[in-house]
């Protein structure tokens, strides 16, 4: 098989893990060349332990980048235990944020830029994406890998602090204890918010849950995407929600999520996670804003 019958592969096979609705979204990973956003081989995979539990690497069997093209999570930096993240988790959530042509996207938390590009692709020639990476290594590298895409631009710095201006789609890729406000103010009407809110226990990965907010006016619903392990954004940590996140996961139960309410009002039965200026709610959206 040439390299491109490679990438074509990849793409079906991440399309039938995670289900796909979006056949944009596998052309995308089938013309992204995912070598681009690694160093020369070979290559640290994560073994299947990695996914939720400790660091266990394997090395490539050799350099040719065809090693890449399947459904598993390459290092970017295995001493500090950084990856690429995981091409069938990753293409879930791009495909719950249905990204279209034209759009308007922040990504906050763009590592190298492999997903970002996907992204790029799915917006076109008439979108952009604006990109936030903290460590400012990972942030020169995706600035360099992503250069052919002209419609994306990378910030170095805290993302959580960035403002990106108005968006269609807010793609948060590193944990948090409450969205930022500024993210709600710059969601187009019909825009979507997708958040990791997670709890931690030191400064290893968070783990928490994958959550999907849809603007539509005033009003905001939100639905459980699914559960997620991922490093923080520091800058959007609270104690006291962290507290609250790691009390309902050790329910084991989905959140039964209908809106995010940005309203003032006192927790109540339907408040599943009651922050300071936002809650999590089972009401209905259209009840929330009215209340």
């Amino acid at each position: 098989m040439t390299l491109e019958e490679h990438r074509r592969f990849y793409a079906e096979e991440i399309a039938a893990v995670a289900g796909l609705k979006s056949a944009a979204l596998a052309d995308a990973f089938a013309s992204v060349p995912r070598e681009r956003f690694f160093p020369p081989g070979p290559w640290r995979i994560a073994r299947a332990d990695m996914l939720t539990a400790t660091s266990s690497y394997r090395t490539s069997e050799d350099a040719d980048p065809r090693r890449l093209y399947h459904n598993i999570l390459i290092s970017i930096d295995a001493e500090r235990n950084l990856n690429n993240g995981h091409p069938s988790t990753l293409a879930t959530w791009i495909d719950a944020v249905e990204i279209a042509e034209g759009d308007r996207v922040f990504h906050l938390g763009c590592g190298t830029g492999y997903y970002t590009a996907i992204m790029a692709e799915l917006a076109g020639s008439r979108g952009h994406v604006e990109a936030a990476e903290v460590d400012e290594n990972l942030a020169a590298r995706a600035r360099d890998n992503l250069a052919p895409w002209n419609n994306v631009e990378v910030f170095a710095g805290d993302g959580g602090a960035f403002d990106p201006g108005p968006v269609d789609v807010a793609f948060i890729n590193a944990g948090v204890t409450h969205p930022s406000a500024l993210w709600f103010d710059r969601l187009a009407d019909g825009g979507r918010l997708l958040f990791p809110l997670t709890f931690t226990t030191g400064d290893g990965a968070g783990k928490g849950f994958m959550i999907l907010v849809r603007r539509t006016g005033a009003n905001f619903t939100a639905s459980f995407v699914g559960y997620v392990m991922i490093y923080s954004c520091t800058s959007l940590r609270d104690p006291e929600l962290n507290a609250k996140i790691l009390k309902q996961i050790s329910t084991g139960k989905p959140p039964a999520l209908k809106s995010l309410r940005r309203d003032t009002h006192e927790p109540g039965d339907t408040c599943w996670l009651h922050g300071a200026d936002f809650c999590l709610s089972s009401r209905e959206a259209s009840e929330s804003a009215s209340a």
